[in-house]
């Protein structure tokens, strides 16, 4: 029996927190994703985990956690042995164990018990992300642990939270599901990349995650919670080509978390378009009956080939940048004159595009 401390259940929490493995053989994956970004130095650290066909024995059987850090730079550790994985299927909680002299069952442990017993691996729920992993071949390293404390899930404050693919996301119809976890958090603590030192005290935070046992085609994700004078701002927006049944469809959605209220544009209340570049340009507008909004991201980075599940196991598919331009417009209709609820700008947006057939833009409505 996984055993949580009361204070990880107290927080309010999505849809989809918990781990969704069935404990069936049907391909499946499960997908976590942590950001931290420091404004004063211009700096991010995404933290990516993931648990492949964990009943173990299939040619894609393991686990595996990636940083996206300093510069853009990376550093990637698998962990082969699923029986070292945990997870709730309550709350957000979950590790996985690599190196370490412990001989029972994997679990929460407490930051100081994890630091003195687990030489390689990680744990992260709610309030917590800790861990090391180091590449064998280069020693380049990455270890970290800090607090945090959420501020928005995913819809309107001290509101009930709402799944970010709507209620059908609860039943097998599509695939991969995904949840934004966290829109906005405050994050106190430190990451030591490859023997740099970043401190933090309220730093802007953010969660979320997929799984399934079906991969998108394709997809494109612009994600910011550090704005220029606007600290109470946070966007999440993407769009892929996913199965649904037995066809695929092409969707799209924008999040916003403003001074405690959620404006949302998603297929079943707005109208979505989008014009994706291959690499450097992102361009989003979505209407619905009382907001407008306009997003456009761009970089002239390289960005960073990550690994991400697919049919075959994990793969470098995906592109990103965590330090994406980003112009955000948002309007309420007031017939013939828009009224401007906000104008926000960004040095530090996550920018990515993922899966095959990026060889022109992507348009879309």
């Amino acid at each position: 029996m996984l055993t949580i401390p009361v204070s990880l259940l107290q927080s309010t929490q999505t849809p989809h927190s918990g781990y969704h493995w069935d404990g069936s053989s049907r391909r499946f994956f499960e997908g976590w994703y942590y950001r931290v970004t420091l404004p004063d130095c211009g700096q991010t650290f995404a933290f990516m985990y993931s648990i492949e066909d964990p009943i173990g024995g299939q040619p894609h059987s393991g686990g595996a956690a990636q940083v996206l850090g300093a510069n853009d730079e990376y550093v990637y550790r698998i962990f082969p042995d699923v029986t070292q994985f945990w997870a709730s299927r309550d709350v957000l909680a979950l590790g996985h164990w690599g190196k370490t002299h412990l001989h029972t069952q994997p679990r929460y442990l407490s930051p100081t018990e994890f630091k003195n017993s687990i030489q390689e691996g990680y744990q992260a729920t709610a309030n917590l992300n800790q861990g090391f992993i180091q590449d064998p071949v280069t020693g380049f390293y990455c270890r970290w642990e800090y607090e945090i404390q959420p501020v928005y899930g995913w819809g309107n404050q001290n509101s009930i939270q709402q799944s970010t693919a709507g209620w059908l996301s609860f039943l097998q119809i599509f695939e991969p599901g995904w949840q934004i976890l966290m829109a906005h958090g405050l994050a106190t603590g430190w990451v030591d990349w490859n023997g740099k030192i970043y401190q933090f005290q309220n730093a802007p935070a953010y969660g979320e995650k997929n799984w399934g046992g079906a991969f998108p085609e394709k997809w494109f994700w612009l994600n910011c919670n550090s704005f220029d004078g606007e600290p109470d701002l946070a966007l999440t927006a993407g769009g892929g080509r996913r199965g649904v049944l037995w066809w695929m469809e092409s969707v799209a959605m924008i999040g916003i978390h403003y001074q405690g209220k959620f404006y949302e544009f998603v297929p079943w209340n707005a109208k979505v378009e989008w014009c994706i570049q291959p690499w450097g340009r992102w361009q989003m507008k979505a209407k619905n009956l009382d907001y407008e909004v306009e997003l456009t991201g761009t970089t002239h980075l390289p960005g960073a080939p990550l690994r991400a599940p697919t049919a075959n196991g994990l793969q470098f598919c995906c592109r990103d940048t965590m330090q994406g331009k980003l112009n955000l417009e948002l309007r309420e209709i007031r017939g013939k004159n828009p009224l401007v609820i906000l104008k926000a700008h960004s040095y530090l947006c996550g920018l990515e595009i993922g899966g095959g057939s990026w060889h022109n833009f992507w348009q879309s409505t």
